[in-house]
């Protein structure tokens, strides 16, 4: 009782309940449902199997079995000189598919035994095989024994990036999976064989065996085919040309595996020690000439089996003299006068390009300067400001003013050259007056200009101020050189190109009229037998123009002579001023040193001087003035 003497409650329990008393049992508490019940169950199973099914359909849309089988994208290229000799390689090579079945058993087995030993036994993926390798790599503490199948392998190689990552060799689990579902253990060995990379360039076992052993791989040995299994590794450092010993000691490796296997016993294990390399001579990969010729021979060739050997237009005779007479006037008076860079670019009349050197030294720099560089060709412009005004009716005697002129607040200046007076155009364009050029074109105007240039071929674009016949727009080697080839083959434009066959020729050139030609020809002439080109005088007709820019950072030559025309540019890749170097010093004597040494061995055409250009007939006169006038000569003989 408390104070109020009311009764006071004393707890037995939690719930105020004395547990000693007797009451009702608490409800039970209700059960959950099962989650996996047998419908979930069902259900789930359903759901996987859709999706099994769907990504066994995905694959058999994106991922063809065949693939393995294809030849490469692009296929490997030998380039051929048009005399007959191979001088660049290009790509890599994959041969026809193999067939395990037609292959001697050792072939397969040195494979198998080094590569994936449980192969008959597996079902893509070897459980055992990856727990061996864990176990194997934690010992070593590094990554060096893979637990990858050749199923796996050919999922990779196939159909898949070489990225390592665990998406990729998710991906890799999975493809191999549904290889081994769809193929056989030989037709997936047979894939495997023919897709691998065997270093060198060389993708299958059939190009592998004719690059290493100059043999079939019907044909390989035990030992030969112990070596190229071992290849598969590491295709580069084990590489039996580069690294004949590690490429043996790998061997001795696949053998022992092979006696392991039981493929072989140790009495052929020692036998099959010894091969012979028998390796396709190298070829280098690159090139000027091959570099720039590459793109044009992939655009005429689909995917193809093996090698493609391709005939070119360069002939190995006159390229060695290129690279010759570039390489010696570089390293003497260009060395003294601070010219570092050459380039040299011949055709033949109709485009075909003969030699190329873009530079002193490929090895060094592969920028190539006949057809990647683009520099000013200066007063070598000048023939399409000539031509300009010869369709505008001007003849090589016609007279332009050489007095000062300003265009535009500039004035033009000649180069070494006193200005004055009234000079012919043959006087003018051979002793390359600048200021005669301006004029020319403030009374033709530059759109002419433009078009003559275009009409010879020039692509790049031309700016159409003050300074346009003075070549300061720019271009390159190749597509000047290919402009001055329209006036040696009287057709316009000449389009440079490297194939034999198989090229695609753009439009049919236009032939120049017989006058037009004739009156070029003058202007070209004269400039070399009596103006800036006389270095480049032969014993023959030679038809050229020299080009210089300011403060002598480049110094061209152009000229054409038999049936070779040829372009010569000297600078420096910074752009940075040559010692006192013109078109008419350096790169004529670059010219005359490859074209002699090239008539000299009969690789140019010998050519007489040409007849004198037929006068260009009398306008006759018209009406009873020219009547009278041809009656009084009929009678008295004028």
């Amino acid at each position: 009782m408390d104070d109020a003497g009311g009764p006071q409650p004393y707890a037995y329990g939690y719930d105020g309940v004395d547990p000693h008393l007797p009451h009702d049992e608490p409800p039970a508490r209700p059960r959950r449902p099962r989650f996996w019940t047998l419908r979930r169950i069902l259900g789930v199973l359903t759901i996987l199997a859709v999706l099994f099914g769907l990504l066994v359909a995905w694959l058999s849309w994106s991922l063809p079995v065949s693939r393995a089988l294809e030849p490469l994208p692009t296929p490997a290229l030998v380039l051929v000189s048009a005399d007959g000799h191979p001088f660049a390689r290009r790509g890599a090579v994959k041969d026809r598919p193999v067939d395990v079945a037609a292959l001697p058993p050792h072939v397969a087995q040195a494979f198998v035994a080094i590569e994936d030993r449980r192969f008959y036994r597996h079902f893509g993926v070897d459980v055992l095989g990856v727990g061996r390798a864990l176990v194997t790599n934690i010992k070593e503490r590094r990554i060096v024994e893979g637990g990858s199948t050749l199923t796996q392998q050919l999922a990779k190689t196939a159909f898949l990036s070489s990225e390592r990552t665990f998406r990729r060799k998710a991906q890799e689990v999975v493809v191999a999976l549904w290889l081994e579902a769809r193929l056989t253990k030989a037709e997936i060995l047979s894939r495997y064989l023919s897709s691998v990379y065997f270093g060198d360039g060389v993708f299958g076992l059939r190009a592998a065996a004719q690059h290493y052993f100059a043999k079939p791989p019907e044909q390989l040995t035990v030992g030969e085919a112990a070596m190229l299994a071992g290849l598969v590794k590491a295709p580069s450092a084990l590489n039996p040309v580069d690294h004949p010993q590690a490429a043996a000691k790998r061997q001795r490796v696949v053998l022992g595996a092979m006696v392991e296997t039981k493929a072989i016993t140790q009495v052929q294990a020692q036998r099959a020690r010894r091969v012979r390399i028998r390796a396709t001579e190298p070829l280098p990969v690159g090139g000027y000439f091959a570099d720039w010729a590459a793109p044009q021979v992939k655009q005429a060739l689909d995917a193809q089996y093996g090698r493609i050997e391709v005939r070119t237009t360069l002939d190995s005779r006159l390229q060695r003299r290129a690279e010759r007479a570039v390489r010696s006037w570089l390293d003497g008076p260009g060395k003294r006068q601070g010219a570092t860079q050459a380039a040299l670019v011949a055709l033949r009349p109709d485009g075909a390009v003969v030699a190329m050197v873009g530079g002193r030294d490929y090895a060094v720099s592969q920028f190539n300067r006949a057809v990647q560089a683009k520099r000013q060709p200066g007063s070598a412009f000048k023939l399409f400001v000539y031509l300009a005004a010869l369709r505008d009716g001007a003849r090589p005697d016609s007279l332009v003013s050489e007095a000062p002129i300003t265009v535009g607040g500039w004035t033009p200046r000649n180069y070494e050259r006193t200005s004055g007076g009234d000079l012919t155009l043959r006087e003018a364009f051979s002793e390359s007056s600048n200021i005669a050029a301006v004029r020319l074109a403030q009374t033709l105007g530059r759109d002419k200009i433009v078009e003559a240039a275009q009409d010879f071929g020039v692509t790049s674009p031309l700016v159409k101020d003050a300074t346009l016949p003075l070549g300061t727009s720019e271009m390159t080697l190749l597509e000047l050189t290919s402009a001055y080839a329209a006036v040696a083959a009287g057709d316009a434009p000449v389009r440079p190109y490297a194939l034999l066959e198989g090229q695609d020729r753009l439009s049919a050139p236009r032939a120049l009229p017989p006058q037009e030609r004739v009156e070029l020809l003058d202007l070209l002439g004269a400039t070399v037998e009596g103006g800036t080109a006389r270095a480049a005088r032969l014993d023959q007709p030679v038809f050229g123009k020299t080009g210089t820019t300011q403060e002598h950072r480049d110094a061209v030559f152009v000229g054409f002579t038999g049936d070779i025309i040829v372009g010569v540019w000297v600078g420096n890749d910074d752009h940075s001023p040559m010692r006192g170097v013109t078109g008419g010093g350096l790169p004529a004597q670059i010219w005359r040193s490859f074209t002699v040494s090239a008539l000299d061995a009969g690789l140019v055409e010998r050519v007489r001087p040409p007849p004198p250009p037929s006068p260009m007939p009398e306008p006759e006169e018209r009406g009873i003035g020219g009547f009278l006038h041809r009656a009084w000569e009929s009678l008295f003989g004028g």
